[in-house]
C-alpha cells in the first residue's frame, strides 16, 4: 500500500511537470494569432502540435529531475515537516526555470536547437 502511494504521488507530480512543461513553451511560442481556415488551418496545427509536443517532452525532462532530487535528497530532508509539499512545489518551479533557462542558452546563444 505505501508503494502504491508513492507511486500515485509521483504521477500526480509528473501530471503537473507536463502541464507546467506545456505552459511553458506557451510562454515561449507566444499567443497564436493566425486564422483558422484555409492555409491557416494548417499553422494552426502545427502550433497545437508543437505546443504539446515539445511542452511533452519538458515537462517530462522536468519531472525526471524532480522526482530523482525528491528521492535522492528531499525524502530525508522533508520526512517530519508540515510545508513538505509547498516546497516541492517551489523546488518544481525552480527545476522548470532551471531548465528553461538551459532551454534559452542552447537555443539562442550556442544554437543549437
Amino acid at each position: 500500500m505505501n508503494a502504491l502511494k508513492k507511486l500515485i504521488t509521483y504521477f500526480i507530480w509528473t501530471i503537473l511537470a507536463l502541464i507546467i512543461g506545456v505552459g511553458y513553451m506557451r510562454v515561449v511560442l507566444g499567443p497564436n494569432n493566425t486564422s483558422t481556415e484555409g492555409v491557416g488551418y494548417l499553422f494552426t496545427m502545427y502550433y497545437n502540435w508543437s505546443l504539446f509536443h515539445v511542452g511533452a517532452i519538458i515537462g517530462l525532462i522536468v519531472a525526471v529531475l524532480f522526482i530523482l532530487l525528491d528521492v535522492f535528497y528531499l525524502k530525508k530532508k522533508l520526512k517530519n515537516n508540515v510545508k513538505g509539499t509547498s516546497i516541492r512545489c517551489i523546488l518544481l518551479f525552480i527545476t522548470t526555470v532551471f531548465i528553461g533557462i538551459i532551454h534559452y542558452v542552447l537555443e539562442k546563444i550556442i544554437d543549437v536547437i
